[in-house]
């Protein structure tokens, strides 16, 4: 899909809004898969802050003199990839599995309303782009 690249930053970003709501969607399914694994720790994954840093743009950047330096914010849509978090648990009561299957029901709900709604506004990005393609006709 890399032409879509070239089309314009609105469809840049709703590319990698889908990406990343779709590993997001693979994390929580796992979860789920595991609620009765004995041992198991939730995982969660997140890009929000790093998306909005890298659409963000400032103006100022940060300079890294070495490989091994790490940015302060991606610098583009395609250095944002998100973190996972692994929350293991603390209580020493059970079998150790950390996963509440009501939450990640909530959690597999809103990112589904919300890649939905990125597939709805490049879907109407691409119907304007036709659109403005035929004379507007």
């Amino acid at each position: 899909m890399s032409s879509i690249h070239q089309l314009d930053r609105t469809m840049q970003l709703l590319h990698k809004v889908l990406d990343l709501r779709t590993k997001n969607q693979e994390i929580i399914s796992s979860n789920i898969a595991n609620a009765e694994t004995p041992g198991y720790a939730a995982q969660s994954f997140t890009f929000e802050e790093a998306l909005r840093g890298a659409v963000t743009d400032t103006g100022m950047r940060s300079v890294t003199t070495h490989a091994g330096h790490i940015p302060v914010a991606p610098d583009s849509l395609e250095h944002v990839h998100g973190t996972v978090t692994i929350s293991r648990d603390t209580t020493g009561i059970g079998d150790n599995n950390t996963i509440s299957v009501d939450q990640e029901m909530v959690k597999l709900s809103e990112n589904e309303i919300l890649y939905e709604t990125a597939v709805t506004m490049l879907n109407k990005k691409i119907a304007l782009l036709k659109y403005a393609a035929n004379g507007g006709a």
